[in-house]
């Protein structure tokens, strides 16, 4: 299995119980992270340590060929590296990937924040076979899964990684059984591009549902932001209010934070001041002192 983020952990703890025999696990090199850019292990790298499953831990994607070599199927969950072609056909049965969209809509690499971003009302998981193209390859398995008007990234990561055991278990039952996958159509394929940190600054001039979905979609990594008196805020959580107020602009009624839209202004939760911890908008009032006629951005 080649994975590195923590949704891969509901699969892998299902792999440890099952029949099936995890081999060994691939995941990204050891990296920096945090402020201190101390050198940090994967979650995945973690949880094979824990498990004492062989982690194996290529610099490039030369390396993976013998690594693989004498599987029956390669699974890949969010390992962050595109599989060269020749890679394929390395394992007995090819390599399968447990992508978090109803494919073919949503392919690429922000599927989850890119269907909340665009408010769609249903997602799930898809497991297919790998092949040269971009999430285009035949599908073993589907599963399906209702979205809240107010589920967040962090949350819907959360229940597809759940929902994927299930896609996974099929896929490699329907292996077992011989049964081929269906081709993946194309009609109604969308492209779920990289999210870039410019394009999480929230425009305040937008429609509010259109703003709780932008920030509900890149929260928590990388963050919908804005400025406040130059500095960047990073908004976690909203909901819509009836106040109407001009864009951006700030009021406070009854210790309640409300920023203006294009529609009705937004009622702030929870936001993470620059260089301080995520708190409620209550407790930032107390030190940020909002007078009238502050604004974001």
């Amino acid at each position: 299995m080649a994975a590195t983020p923590d949704v891969a952990i509901p699969t892998l703890n299902w792999l440890v119980t099952s029949e099936h025999q995890l081999l060994s696990v691939i995941t990204q090199p050891d990296r920096p992270a945090g402020r201190g850019r101390s050198i940090k292990e994967s979650v995945v790298s973690e949880w094979s340590r824990q498990h004492d499953i062989a982690c194996l831990k290529p610099a490039s994607v030369t390396e993976i060929a013998t690594l693989i070599e004498g599987a029956d199927v390669l699974l890949t969950i969010g390992y962050g590296v595109l599989l060269p072609e020749n890679l394929l056909s390395i394992p007995m049965h090819g390599c399968l990937n447990l992508h978090f969209s109803l494919l073919p809509r949503w392919r690429g690499a922000a599927p989850v924040q890119r269907a909340i971003e665009a408010g769609d009302s249903l997602s799930g998981v898809t497991v297919f076979a790998l092949d040269p193209g971009m999430d285009t390859g035949p599908i073993y398995s589907v599963k399906r899964f209702a979205l809240d008007s107010d589920i967040t990234s962090d949350e819907l990561f959360s229940e597809l990684g759940v929902l994927g055991v299930e896609a996974v278990e099929d896929s490699l039952k329907a292996i077992e059984a011989g049964i081929r996958p269906e081709p993946q159509k194309n009609d109604g394929a969308t492209r779920a591009m990289k999210i870039s940190k410019e394009e999480c600054e929230i425009d305040w001039k937008l429609d509010a549902q259109l703003i709780s979905q932008k920030i509900r979609a890149f929260t928590s990594l990388p963050g919908a932001w804005t400025r406040f008196r130059s500095e960047v805020v990073k908004i976690d959580s909203v909901s819509i209010s009836e106040e109407i107020l001009q864009p951006g602009v700030l009021k406070v009624v009854n210790k309640e934070l409300l920023v203006g839209t294009a529609s009705e202004a937004l009622s702030i939760g929870f936001l993470t001041p620059a260089g301080k911890s995520r708190m409620d908008a209550k407790s930032w009032l107390n030190g940020a002192r909002v007078t009238d006629g502050e604004f974001f951005g």
